[in-house]
């Protein structure tokens, strides 16, 4: 029997069953976050096995956990017999071999964004896990757009879904990051910022998106010479409504992530900054304000939280809640797209094959 034919993983569920065994494969920072979420504020699963190249950091990421093992080889971490699940938080180059790897065996897998690095790769993972549906009437893999589990983001979708402003006509999006690591590049804002706007559209809007175009305004002073900053990306969807992304990584302030809806009868807005509004005296003069996150991790903090949990519950059912591997395989194909319109200044239409 090979391990295609053999039976697939289907961790035990109910009252007094075990925890799910996870392996969480990359320990840098969204790993590491994982591995503490999974074991201080997750419940049905426990971290089993942790696997990085770089073995110091993992033996001081399991140390943090009881009963955790150290497995350096990640295929290895996939096929060990006592690991139920995987949590995938590795570099984007070695996210298609894992997740074959995982799907070849037949366990769930949370993939962190992106799927795979190309449009290409990602529909053979869709290929792949389609053919293991056929089989077995599962699904397993889940991508992690975690904004889709953000209760703003799931409230404005139920809000549009039930007409509450009228058919959506256009969406503006603002996407600010104070800094950004040295070595970003034009093209990686768009493989790895404004692909959170692409999965954004097509969830709040339950269309697939086809055609970009990408605009450079100035540029700030604060950006590397290498990186154009902002950029201002137009996105056409398969309903003729339009997303306007402004994409701005290097503004020195603040995390700040803002959706605005404007539909026929109403508009709806979220990411406005809330708690306490404070009035003081600045250099200025009074200055009244909030308090503005500073990253991604704690703005989207409860969200990480909600889709772990929901993964945890759904991989200990046999089934997958949230977003799955087309959704990983369009974001790939606008991104493509994306970045041919930011090389060539024109309007790009999105080649992707019918689902």
């Amino acid at each position: 029997m090979t391990a295609t034919d053999a039976p697939p993983v289907v961790p035990a569920t109910g009252p007094g069953s075990a925890d799910l065994r996870v392996a969480v494969l990359g320990v840098g920072l969204m790993g590491a976050d994982h591995v503490t979420r999974l074991h201080r504020r997750v419940s049905g699963a426990r971290v089993a096995v942790v696997s990085d190249a770089a073995t110091d950091r993992a033996d001081q990421v399991a140390a943090e956990v009881p009963g955790c093992r150290v497995v350096p080889d990640p295929l290895a971490a996939v096929a060990d017999p006592e690991i139920d699940a995987v949590v995938i938080a590795s570099p984007g180059r070695f996210h298609e071999e894992q997740v074959l790897a995982c799907i070849e065996r037949g366990i769930p897998v949370l993939c962190e964004k992106p799927l795979t690095m190309d449009a290409a790769s990602s529909l053979a993972v869709v290929r792949a896990e389609d053919a293991y549906a056929a089989r077995t009437g599962r699904r397993l893999v889940q991508v992690g757009f975690m904004r889709r589990f953000d209760p703003e983001y799931a409230t404005l979708r139920e809000l549009i879904a039930s007409g509450g402003i009228g058919e959506p006509l256009v969406v503006h999006c603002a996407h600010r990051n104070p800094a950004v690591p040295p070595g970003v590049t034009t093209e990686s804002v768009v493989n790895d910022s404004v692909v959170h706007e692409v999965d954004v559209a097509r969830f709040l809007l339950g269309e697939e998106i086809a055609a970009v175009t990408v605009l450079r305004p100035r540029s700030t002073r604060h950006a590397a010479e290498e990186l154009s900053d902002p950029l201002l990306v137009l996105l056409e969807t398969t309903g003729s409504r339009v997303v306007d992304v402004e994409v701005f990584v290097t503004t020195g302030l603040a995390y700040e992530v803002r959706t605005e809806v404007v539909g026929e009868d109403g508009s709806a807005m979220i990411g406005i900054p809330q708690g306490l509004v404070r009035q003081h005296s600045g250099p200025g003069g009074a200055v009244r304000g909030t308090t503005v996150t500073a990253g991604f991790r704690e703005r989207f903090a409860l969200a990480y939280d909600l889709e772990l949990q929901r993964w945890v519950d759904a991989a200990r059912r046999g089934t997958v809640d949230g977003p799955g591997v087309w959704d990983g395989y369009a974001a790939q194909a606008v991104c493509a797209a994306g970045v041919e319109a930011l090389r060539t200044g024109r309007r790009t239409e999105v080649r992707m094959e019918q689902r």
